[in-house]
Formats: structure tokens, C-alpha cells, sequence
């Protein structure tokens, strides 16, 4: 009972903290720059730290060691996956992407293609942010079950609210410094009080090699295709998902972007090794853990020392609260940068933001961050198959976008009309190769949690983008000026959240 006592307080201690960091990020809040992307001045420091927290979940975290202790070492291969997206991200487009001054991936493809009809892009982008949003609210809401009793729905509603407030209050000041607390808890508690505890407990490696299988050593136990499903969906997925990208906008320089997001890559890769370790020596010291997403938490409170478990556990809180914090200002600021401008012209409307009042703009992005936070604490209270819906979203999100996203930074020749034909390609296979699979599954993964989609959506969205590209009239020259302008670093202004008329002719 005093040792629960004690997590009990450290958790309580933490979440506390979480608050006090939104009001110290409100101070240097001042626009929508310093709102939204932290006015793009984060140093090597706080976007190493800050980059690492928000790709590190309840997925990497809990997770990562559950499959440790599932499968061996090979189980380290989703958050290497991880790391290898943030790698590649870094050290090939994070650079040209912190030079372009925007806020979204939308915007981007206007600004590279001068075409509207990208603007769709934003749809897929704004559901797929809200999904993961979700989805960590209610991860991180299983360990507020074991630690304090509650009911489900109880702890999603406290620990969303705890998230939705700090969030809404400072934006991105109060996220980056909530993430950089959380990054070196995250770091302490795997690597420092985990990771030797539990092997450890398990009498060291040499103790985990007499009592489990040759198999739990090897680096392909879990099985080639899942290591190539993990590197399909989580290392494409990460080179053009908002939250990440909105990540790489706060960086000071380019050289930043690239050496702190490098930095943090490799950091995924170590940490993803040590989940795995832990998994394995936990196999050894309680073997009788039926439920792999329990193993994170039955260490901290039978392996761990009194007030260390509860630093453990506020790891694993933290981890899954920093990934839901960058979703919801994502899935913020892509609706309303994209998303309702988009919607608007539908109707033949222009949306129009006031940038020259301050506070008129970071008021209006609270609003968006507050009124998508409590979404998705009601999509993770009320829908049960969270995971699905995300699935969907990240099939679409790899095999509808990625082509048209990575064309655009690497081929001069691809054209905004084989851009929007490539990404209406990739989602229509990728959904319709779905819903075949769906009908006609009879096993385990077919349907909805399939490969195929996003294989068959990537090779349609690729032909469509090459072939229409080289037949239709090259970008419009004026446009590809101010692209490579931007590029260069020549363009110091911002493009502003506004129609996207007004962005296309920037």
C-alpha cells in the first residue's frame, strides 16, 4: 500500500506540472507563430528532446516492451521503424522543409504545385492527426486505470483534460516544454532505472540466455513480413505526417532541423533497443504476464523499488501525453489552415484570418486546439475500435499522399495536376483494396489491418503522379520561382494561415 501510495503522488506530481507548463508557455506567447511552431526558435537542445517525445508513445513505450517480452530482441524493430523515419525525415527534407516559413504539409503542396485542388491533402491529414490524438488519450488512460482505479472513461476525460488544457493555453511554447520534461523522464525511466532493474531481476543477459529460447536472440523472431509492414507504415508515415512536420517548423536553422532531428532519430533506435531488452528480461522475472500491453506497468510496480515505479509509470505517461499534445495542435492547425478555407470554397467563400491583431489570431487557434481536444477525449471514450479508424487513416495517409508529397521535393518535372490524379489514385486503391479485403477476409489480418492497401495504393499513386506529370504542361513558371526562392532561403515572410488562393500566389 506505501509503495502505491508513493507512485500515486509521483504521477499526481507530474500531472501537476504538465498545468503549470501551459501558463509559463502562455508568456511567450505573443502570435500565431509563437502558437503554432514555437516562433520557429527552438535550438539544438529543446528540438532533439522535443522531437524524440512526440514520436515516442504509448506504442513505442508500452509497447515496444511488450513485444520484448512477446518475441525477443526482434520485438524492437517497430520503434527502430520509428527512428529510421525520423532519420531519414531529418537528414533529407527536414532542412528544405524549415526554410519554406508554412505551417502545414498542405501548404507546401500549394506553394510547390499552385494547384487548389492539393488542398484536399488537408482531410486525410486532419483525420489522421485526430485519430492518433485519440488513440493516445486512451493508451495513456490504461495506466491511470491500474494506478488510481478508476474507470475507463474517468481516466480519459482527467488525463485529456490535463493535455487539452496545457495545450490549448500556451500551444506550442507549452507543448515543447511539456515534451522536453517528458523526454528526460522518458529517458531516466527506461534507460536509467528499467533497463538495469529488470535485467537485473532476470540475472543479466547471461540469466535471460539459460531460461528462453535461441529464437528470443534472434533478429528476425518476430517475423520479416512484420518488420517490413513496421517500415512501410511507420517509416513512410512519419517523412509526411503534420505532427512531425509541424515539429520540424520549429526549428531555429536548418542546420537544427537536420542535426537535432538526426540526433533524435538515433536516440528511437537506442530506446527501441532498450524496450526490447526490458521486455526480455521481464519474460524471466514474471513470466506469468498473460497481457502484453500489462508488462510496462507490472515492472514498475513488482520489479521496482518504492518511487521508482512511479517514475517509470510517469514515463510511460508522459510518453503517450506528449504524442497526444503535437496531434491536437496538428490536427488544429491543419483545420484551420486547410480544411475550412478548403470547405469554404465549395460554396464560392473565402476565408479570411485577421494576421495583423495578434491576439485575434492566437485566440482563434485556441479555440480550434480546445474544440478538437475534446473530440478526441469523446472519439476515445465512445469509440471502441480507435485503432481501426487510425489504420485507415494511415493507409490512406502512406498510399493516397506520400508520392505526391516526396514528388514534389525531389522531381522538378511533377506537375500539380499529377500530384491531385496521384493522390485521388492512391486513396481510391488503397480504400477499395481494403473494403475487397474486408469482404473477403478470413483471417486475423485481412481487411482493415492488411498490407495490400497501402502496396497497391503506393504503385497506382506513383504510375498516375509519373505518367500524368510527363503529359500534362509543366508547373507554371512564376510558381516554381517563388518555390525555389523559398527553398533557397530567399523568402522571409511566412506564408499565413488564410485562404488558399492567397497562399498560392506567394
Amino acid at each position: 500500500m506505501d509503495s502505491q501510495i508513493v507512485n500515486v503522488v509521483i504521477v499526481v506530481a507530474y500531472l501537476a506540472a504538465m498545468l503549470l507548463f501551459g501558463w509559463w508557455g502562455k508568456s511567450r506567447t505573443k502570435n500565431t507563430s509563437d502558437y503554432l511552431v514555437a516562433g520557429r526558435r527552438l535550438g539544438p537542445f529543446l528540438y532533439t528532446g522535443t522531437m524524440a517525445a512526440v514520436v515516442l508513445g504509448g506504442a513505442s513505450t508500452v509497447g515496444g516492451v511488450g513485444l520484448g517480452y512477446k518475441w525477443g530482441i526482434s520485438g524492437m524493430w517497430l520503434v527502430v521503424a520509428i527512428g529510421t523515419g525520423v532519420l531519414l525525415l531529418s537528414l533529407l527534407f527536414a532542412p528544405t522543409l524549415q526554410k519554406l516559413k508554412i505551417y502545414t504539409v498542405s501548404q507546401m503542396l500549394t506553394l510547390r504545385y499552385g494547384v487548389h485542388a492539393t488542398k484536399v491533402s488537408g482531410i486525410v491529414m486532419l483525420a489522421y492527426t485526430l485519430m492518433l490524438c485519440a488513440t493516445s488519450t486512451g493508451a495513456y488512460a490504461t495506466i491511470m486505470v491500474v494506478l488510481f482505479g478508476w474507470e475507463r472513461w474517468l481516466s480519459i476525460a482527467v488525463g485529456g483534460a490535463i493535455v487539452l488544457i496545457y495545450s490549448t493555453v500556451g500551444g506550442m511554447w507549452s507543448i515543447t516544454l511539456a515534451d522536453m520534461a517528458q523526454f528526460i523522464i522518458k529517458t531516466i525511466g527506461v534507460f536509467l532505472l528499467m533497463l538495469p532493474f529488470t535485467l537485473s531481476a532476470a540475472g543479466g543477459l547471461d540469466g535471460i540466455r539459460e531460461r528462453v529460447d535461441a529464437e528470443f536472440f534472434s533478429l528476425t523472431g518476430i517475423g520479416v513480413q512484420t518488420i517490413i509492414t513496421y517500415f512501410v507504415v511507420y517509416t513512410l508515415g512519419l517523412l509526411i505526417g503534420q505532427d512531425i512536420w509541424q515539429r520540424v517548423f520549429t526549428a531555429r536553422t536548418p542546420k537544427v532541423a537536420r542535426w537535432g532531428g538526426a540526433a533524435a532519430g538515433v536516440y528511437c533506435i537506442l530506446y527501441g533497443a532498450a524496450g526490447a531488452l526490458i521486455g526480455m528480461a521481464a519474460s524471466v522475472a514474471l513470466p506469468a504476464i498473460e497481457i502484453e500491453d500489462d508488462v510496462y506497468a507490472d515492472v514498475a510496480m513488482n520489479l521496482l523499488p518504492i518511487g521508482i515505479g512511479g517514475i517509470v509509470l510517469a514515463a510511460a505517461v508522459a510518453a503517450m501525453m506528449s504524442t497526444a499534445s503535437g496531434c491536437l495542435i496538428a490536427a488544429a492547425t491543419v483545420a484551420r489552415a486547410d480544411v475550412v478555407p478548403f470547405v469554404a470554397s465549395w460554396f464560392g467563400k473565402h476565408v479570411h484570418y485577421d494576421h495583423e491583431n495578434a491576439e485575434h489570431g492566437v485566440a482563434g487557434n485556441r479555440w480550434w486546439v480546445f474544440g478538437l481536444g475534446a473530440v478526441s477525449i469523446l472519439l476515445a471514450i465512445v469509440v471502441q475500435d480507435v485503432v481501426a479508424a487510425l489504420t485507415i487513416a494511415y493507409d490512406i495517409l502512406v498510399g493516397g499522399l506520400l508520392v505526391a508529397i516526396l514528388g514534389g521535393l525531389i522531381w522538378r518535372r511533377g506537375t500539380g495536376l499529377g500530384a491531385a490524379w496521384s493522390m485521388a489514385a492512391g486513396t481510391v486503391v488503397t480504400l477499395t483494396t481494403m473494403i475487397v479485403l474486408e469482404i473477403n477476409a478470413a483471417e486475423q489480418y485481412g481487411g482493415v489491418y492488411a498490407n495490400e492497401p497501402i502496396y497497391y495504393g503506393l504503385i497506382a499513386s506513383a504510375v498516375v503522379y509519373v505518367v500524368v506529370s510527363l503529359l500534362s504542361k509543366p508547373t507554371d513558371a512564376a510558381v516554381r520561382l517563388a518555390w525555389d526562392r523559398r527553398v533557397a532561403g530567399q523568402a522571409t515572410e511566412e506564408v499565413p494561415i488564410e485562404g488558399p488562393d492567397e497562399v498560392a500566389t506567394r
